[in-house]
C-alpha cells in the first residue's frame, strides 16, 4: 500500500484542484440561490428589484469586484498571439526532433509525435498571427 502512495503522490494536485473548484461552483450556486429568493421576495411584495440585483445574476463567476466596471473575462477567447508562442512551440518541437533522432531515452517514436504536434503549433501560431494583422475590410 506503501508503494501506490509513493508511486502517485502527484495525484493530490489535480485532486486538490478539482475538490476546490467544485467548492467554488458550491458557494457560487449558494449565492446566486440567495440573489434569487431576494428577488422572489422583491417579487411577492410587488415592489421592483433594483437593477444591481438582476445584474449580479447575470454574472457568471461572482468575483466579488461589485464596483469595478471593469470586464473580466475567465477566459480570454480573443487572446492576442505574439511571436513568443511561435518560437516557443519551434523551440520545443527542435528538441522533441532531436530526442526522436537520437533515440534519446529509447522513446523515439513517442518524441517523433511530440515534435510533430509542436510544428503543428508552431505553424498554426504564424497563421494566426497573420490571420490577425491582415487588413480587414
Amino acid at each position: 500500500m506503501e508503494d501506490l502512495f509513493r508511486s502517485y503522490w502527484w495525484l493530490i494536485f489535480p485532486l486538490s484542484w478539482f475538490v476546490f473548484g467544485g467548492y467554488q461552483s458550491w458557494l457560487s450556486y449558494k449565492a446566486n440561490r440567495d440573489t434569487l429568493d431576494l428577488i422572489k421576495s422583491y417579487a411577492q411584495s410587488g415592489r421592483e428589484p433594483p437593477p444591481e440585483l438582476l445584474a449580479k445574476l447575470n454574472k457568471r463567476w461572482n468575483d466579488g469586484d461589485e464596483f469595478d466596471e471593469r470586464p473580466r473575462h475567465r477566459y480570454r477567447r480573443h487572446r492576442q498571439r505574439t511571436w513568443y508562442q511561435v518560437v516557443l512551440f519551434a523551440t520545443l518541437g527542435a528538441g522533441f526532433a532531436y530526442g526522436a533522432a537520437t533515440d534519446l531515452y529509447g522513446a523515439g517514436e513517442g518524441f517523433t509525435i511530440v515534435a510533430f504536434v509542436m510544428a503543428a503549433l508552431s505553424l498554426a501560431s504564424i497563421v494566426s498571427i497573420l490571420v490577425d494583422r491582415a487588413p480587414r475590410d
